[in-house]
């Protein structure tokens, strides 16, 4: 004798829909609010100067960098060039167009005329902003 009648129970669904459309959320979040942080990974230490140039205005630059420890090297973002590499690539950079600023990046005690020879490059490519980074002197200099 079975008076009550027993119900069967169906496990609860989950509607996986809706907790896609969550992590979706949380995940476009996470990204917006997330600030990058350029860092170089060339390590040079700039000169310093008591007015900091400002290299982030300019939209379309090129940054060469020139370090102290790699005497017969130059470097275009990360890449190494040499001598002849780095005024070929100036004189095609120049040729698209000669508007665009090149940033030197020199470390201290690399040699000047490493720099100069960077100048005179840019100059016989036609390049027509030619700025040397630096950093700025702490105010208690």
């Amino acid at each position: 004798m079975n008076f009550l009648e027993r119900k069967r129970h169906k496990p609860p669904t989950i509607i996986i829909i809706s907790l896609i459309d969550i992590l979706i959320v949380l995940l476009i979040f996470m990204m917006v609010t997330t600030t990058f942080k350029h860092k170089p990974a060339l390590n040079v230490s700039l000169p310093q100067s008591r007015s900091k140039m400002s290299t982030q205005a300019e939209p379309s630059s090129v940054t060469i960098s020139i370090l102290k420890d790699d005497p017969d090297r130059f470097y275009w973002g990360e890449e190494p060039l040499s001598k002849a590499e780095l005024e070929e690539k100036l004189q095609a950079i120049a040729g698209q167009d000669p508007n665009t600023a090149l940033i030197i990046r020199s470390d201290v005690e690399s040699h000047f005329g490493k720099t100069f020879f960077v100048m005179d490059a840019a100059r016989m490519a036609n390049l027509k902003k030619v700025k040397v980074e630096t950093e700025a002197v702490a105010s208690g200099q």
